[in-house]
């Protein structure tokens, strides 16, 4: 399974093409998104010292139909911007790619990492391809058998091994999330996080294994 790093032009009719080439110096920091047909969500963050500027810049974009601030101290924000016609988002969407949060936008180019299947990757380049979105790939790297090393952070691979040690993921349960978080030093609300992440990366490499484009298996269930 390949680990690729592209890097991507974004498209100048968007939002944050235009907001990011205006304020080249700022780094736009997309914490998550979601994307349908028709609407697309973006939770970012940024530090800027020109706050309300880049709020009314973004207001004023034609493509955003709603704005929240949600949290702001000193320079930093926390966005969530709705769009509608998700050029960049769509592609990755149809193709049932993710990539890897959080990323980067700057001076109109956005930086993903992404985890896929070959067949799902190429995919992807055909869309952005058809989409007529600029794109560069900075590396592709095949995982072999270490690839458990890279699919998790060493902090998630700790979390997880020690959740599997000590039962939780056993049936019946034998330990639960609390005692797994003081087994190894953190909050329990950082465990829990910790761990659906973890096991967010797990599943998404199991469905682009497992799982063809039509929702189908492309292997036989035993």
């Amino acid at each position: 399974m390949p680990h690729t790093k592209l890097i991507v032009t974004i498209p100048e009719e968007t939002w944050i093409h235009g907001v990011s080439t205006a304020h080249p110096d700022i780094e736009f920091t997309v914490v998550a998104t979601l994307a349908g047909e028709t609407t697309g969500i973006a939770l970012l963050e940024c530090t800027a010292s020109n706050g309300s500027e880049v709020l009314v810049d973004i207001e004023r974009r034609e493509d955003v139909t709603d704005l929240d601030l949600l949290w702001t101290h000193d320079d930093e924000l926390l966005l969530q911007v709705e769009t509608e016609a998700p050029v960049l988002l769509t592609p990755v969407w149809r193709t049932g790619v993710l990539p890897q949060t959080p990323f980067v936008v700057r001076d109109g180019e956005v930086t993903w990492e992404l985890t896929t299947t070959s067949g799902r990757l190429s995919r992807l380049g055909d869309r952005l391809a058809d989409a007529e979105i600029r794109f560069d790939i900075e590396y592709v790297r095949t995982f072999g058998t270490d690839f458990a090393s890279h699919l998790l952070t060493d902090r998630q691979r700790q979390l997880v091994l020690a959740a599997f040690e000590r039962g939780y993921y056993a049936t019946p349960r034998t330990a639960t999330l609390t005692e797994v978080a003081e087994s190894v030093g953190i909050s329990k609300a950082t465990a829990s996080d910790t761990l659906h992440r973890a096991e967010g990366r797990i599943i998404d490499w199991f469905i682009g294994e497992h799982v063809t484009n039509d929702g189908g298996t492309d292997r036989p269930l035993d």
